[in-house]
């Protein structure tokens, strides 16, 4: 939607909620649409980082700033201003992806209220962290986070144990914060159960976020010498058993064959 179309509708009195991924971190890593929509917004409402990572878009926007832990509180405040107004609820990376998209939707459900409700996607953690790595997800592959924050960590054994057991590429979101210390190395214990120790890993800190990206390439019997350097920043990227490491010009990138070379000469 263009800018004019969002002022007519503010206009009009017919108020709308954009639930926006808005990636990594960046004005330059937003979709077009997501920056023309925060532009012409009325209220622009999300937790106090990502609203700072966004601060050069945000001028004439009323600014409603929340804190971690006041999700569903963020949630209602979103729905029931955009019943009137035009709002844009910002999350980080996809709001698909463990962001907001889910909780607005079920808040609006939840309350029977009739609002105009639209989702724009963003770049996540997955497909940032794999840029930088070369070409690791290609082929199939699982997003597993390690929070039991809302998901019971005998639920996130048995999905870590079937996607290894599948040969997926497996990402892991969240695996560590200051509670949180032992689980990240629980899901290297039960993955290893199905995958060998040769199996390419990455780990990407702080994806496409300037100067304070890194990223290491080390083998699944290997991760957990890094132990201490993995934090909630940083995204893991086991690969499958036809995963491999290409020592380039430019460094070290992962290749997980699409199966192009079962069928073709190249």
């Amino acid at each position: 939607m263009e800018g004019s179309q969002l002022q007519s509708q503010n206009e009009n009195q017919n108020g709308k909620l954009f639930i926006i991924g808005i990636g990594p971190g960046s004005v330059e890593q937003l979709t077009v649409r997501a920056r023309d929509v925060i532009l012409n917004s009325d209220y622009i409402v999300g937790n106090g980082t990502y609203l700072d990572q966004m601060d050069s878009l945000l001028d004439k926007q009323e600014i409603v700033r929340s804190a971690m832990g006041k999700e569903v509180d963020r949630a209602k405040k979103a729905v029931h201003l955009a019943k009137e107004n035009v709002v844009s609820m910002i999350s980080g990376g996809d709001a698909n992806v463990y962001g907001m998209a889910g909780l607005v939707l079920e808040v609006a459900e939840h309350e029977d209220l009739d609002v105009d409700i639209e989702v724009l996607p963003g770049v996540t953690a997955i497909t940032a962290g794999a840029s930088v790595l070369g070409a690791p997800i290609v082929n199939d592959f699982a997003v597993i986070s390690l929070s039991d924050l809302l998901t019971p960590w005998e639920v996130i054994e048995k999905r870590l144990d079937a996607a290894a057991a599948g040969d997926f590429v497996i990402s892991l979101y969240n695996p560590k914060s200051r509670q949180r210390h032992s689980n990240f190395s629980r899901a290297i214990e039960i993955i290893r159960r199905h995958k060998d120790a040769s199996v390419p890993v990455g780990l990407v800190k702080n994806a496409l976020r300037g100067d304070s990206q890194d990223y290491i390439v080390t083998t699944l019997g290997e991760v957990l010498d890094h132990n201490d350097w993995v934090d909630m920043s940083t995204m893991i990227l086991i690969t499958n058993s036809e995963s491999r490491v290409w020592n380039s010009k430019t460094g070290e990138r992962i290749i997980t064959p699409r199966g192009y070379q079962r069928k073709y000469d190249y």
